[in-house]
């Protein structure tokens, strides 16, 4: 995504030695969200953007299948947090005429994995399903907002042998009709990780002089309780 705001985007910095130490230093375990990789100069709704993830398992009865999202956040929009409009109630959003107004051009990359059966064409309509999760947020889809989604099955009666005896590729995949719960959990799950990032976010200063504030987390908290959206327990 282009944050060229706060990072010499264009300055190639990115040697190949970096390349193969991210490779190495690769593991499993938590995904780190916010200020991180590709997140660390992203700005989303106006506030510090990043990395965030999330995810959704079905039921047994339909398969148990995982889905995965991770998003590097970096567009705009009004920010709601179940329903509520909390940009609005924070005073940062766009189409305003004050110091707090910010324009909503960028992107969000969203990667979908699943251990569902799927082929490319129940990956495309899976992706796409990802884009309701960020209309969720407020995200209007603007002018400048180049989002783009990869969806990924790891699902082994799928993958195509090396080699093989047999003259046919044979595999089983979920049918059409089986899609619904799915196409639920990836609009969920695209939604949660997007929050995620920016209540993950810190608030950073660029080397330019450039102060991208986090989201105010209090705050919101506060905005949420006054639309009865959150009770403390």
């Amino acid at each position: 995504t282009n944050d060229a705001r706060i990072n010499d985007i264009r300055g190639r910095h990115v040697t190949t030695e970096h390349v193969l130490e991210a490779i190495q230093v690769a593991a499993g375990g938590p995904v780190a969200e916010g200020n991180v990789g590709a997140g660390t100069g992203t700005v989303c709704f106006g506030f510090k953007g990043g990395i965030g993830t999330s995810s959704r398992v079905l039921p047994s009865t339909r398969g148990g299948y995982t889905v995965g999202v991770l998003v590097q956040t970096n567009y705009g929009g009004i920010l709601q947090i179940n329903g509520v409009p909390v940009g609005q109630e924070l005073g940062r959003y766009s189409f305003r005429t004050t110091v707090n107004e910010y324009k909503e051009d960028g992107s969000c990359m969203i990667v979908v994995m699943t251990d569902a059966p799927l082929t490319s064409r129940n990956l495309k309509r899976l992706a796409s399903r990802a884009f309701a999760g960020m209309m969720r947020t407020g995200a209007s889809g603007s002018n400048g907002s180049g989002d783009y989604i990869i969806a990924v099955s790891t699902a082994e009666d799928l993958r195509i042998p090396y080699s093989s005896e047999s003259m046919y590729e044979e595999w089983r995949e979920i049918r059409n009709d089986e899609m619904d719960l799915l196409f639920q959990a990836v609009a969920e799950a695209t939604e949660e990780a997007i929050i995620n990032s920016l209540f993950a976010a810190e608030t950073t200063k660029a080397r330019n002089g450039m102060t991208l504030e986090a989201l105010p987390v209090e705050k919101t908290l506060e905005v949420l309780r006054k639309y009865n959206r959150l009770r403390d327990k």
